[in-house]
C-alpha cells in the first residue's frame, strides 16, 4: 500500500476523530493505543485490533508481523501523519485502533474497587493498573469519573483495560453490585487505619478525587471510612498512590490467610 502522506485522508481523520472525542469513541466502540508495548500487550490479552498506523522506516515488524495474523488493516504513513494522529508529544512509530473490551462480569464480585468522580487520566490509568495486579476483581466507574478510554488514561493503565473488567455505572447500580459487599470509604483522618481492617473477600473501596473526596453518595453507600496513617506533616497521598498502598495490603493480608 502506498504511503499516506495527507492529513485530510479520510481515514486519518477519522482516527484523529477517535484519539480526540469521546463520544466518538463511544458510538464505535473503539479507542486507540500507541507504541509497541502496548499494542503487543493488548493483542497478548486477547485485544481486537482494527487499524493501525505505522512509519515504515522505524516500525517493529515482529508486531507489524503480529497485526497481519488478526487481519488487522495496516496503513503505512508519513511521520507527520503519525505525529498529526498521535497524542503523545514525541509520536511512537505504530498506533492502534482496538475495540473496547466488554469482558464478562463476575457473578459475584468479592473484591470491588469503586471510584468516584476520578477526573485526572494519569491517576485513573495509574489505579486500574495497582488494581489489576492487585487482584481485584472488578472495578466501577461512578458518574463523573474521566473517559476510561482517553488515550493518557490507556498509557497510564498499561494494559489493564484487558486484564480487569471495568463497568460505568450510576449510584442505582453501584448499590446493586454491593448489597451483599462491606464497602470502606477511604477518607483523610478517619480512625480506622487501613491495616485494621480484615481483608479478606467481599468487600468494596470507595476512592474520591483529591480535590473533592467521596461524595455524598459514595459516603451514603459506604459501612465504614479508613485512612492510611501519614507522618509529618503529610496530610493525604495522591489517590493513585492511595490506591497502591491499599489494594495491596489487601492482597498482602489474603495471600497470607492462604498459606
Amino acid at each position: 500500500m502506498d504511503l499516506i502522506n495527507s492529513t485530510q485522508n479520510k481515514r486519518i481523520r477519522h482516527i484523529k476523530a477517535l484519539q480526540t472525542k469521546a463520544r466518538l469513541r463511544r458510538s464505535d466502540g473503539k479507542f486507540i493505543l500507541e507504541g509497541d508495548r502496548l499494542i503487543a500487550d493488548a493483542l497478548s490479552s486477547g485485544g481486537k485490533a482494527e487499524t493501525a498506523l505505522y512509519q515504515p522506516d522505524i516500525a517493529d515488524y515482529e508486531l507489524i508481523a503480529r497485526l497481519q495474523e488478526v487481519r488487522c488493516a495496516l496503513l503505512p504513513v508519513s511521520k507527520a501523519v503519525l505525529r498529526h494522529v498521535s497524542d503523545t508529544q514525541q509520536a511512537p512509530g505504530i498506533l492502534a485502533v482496538f475495540h473496547i473490551p466488554r469482558p464478562s462480569l463476575p457473578k459475584a464480585a468479592q473484591r470491588v474497587l469503586i471510584l468516584d468522580g476520578i477526573r485526572e487520566p494519569g491517576n485513573l490509568g495509574t489505579i486500574m493498573r495497582s488494581a489489576a495486579a492487585a487482584g481485584v476483581d472488578l472495578v466501577i466507574l461512578a458518574p463523573a469519573c474521566v473517559d476510561p478510554y482517553n488515550s493518557k488514561v490507556a498509557r497510564a493503565a498499561m494494559g489493564a483495560h484487558f486484564r480487569l473488567p471495568l463497568v460505568e455505572a450510576n449510584w442505582r447500580e453501584i448499590v446493586a453490585f454491593c448489597q451483599d459487599l462491606v464497602v470502606y470509604a477511604a477518607l483523610p483522618g478517619a480512625a480506622t487505619r487501613h491495616t485494621e481492617v480484615r481483608w479478606g473477600d467481599g468487600w468494596a473501596l470507595v476512592l474520591g478525587s483529591e480535590a473533592q473526596g467521596v461524595s455524598k453518595r459514595g459516603l451514603d453507600l459506604a459501612r465504614h471510612s479508613i485512612s492510611i496513617p501519614m507522618m509529618g506533616a503529610a496530610e493525604s497521598l495522591n489517590v493513585a498512590c492511595a490506591a497502591a498502598v491499599i489494594l495491596f495490603e489487601a492482597q498482602r493480608q489474603r495471600l497470607a490467610i492462604r498459606r
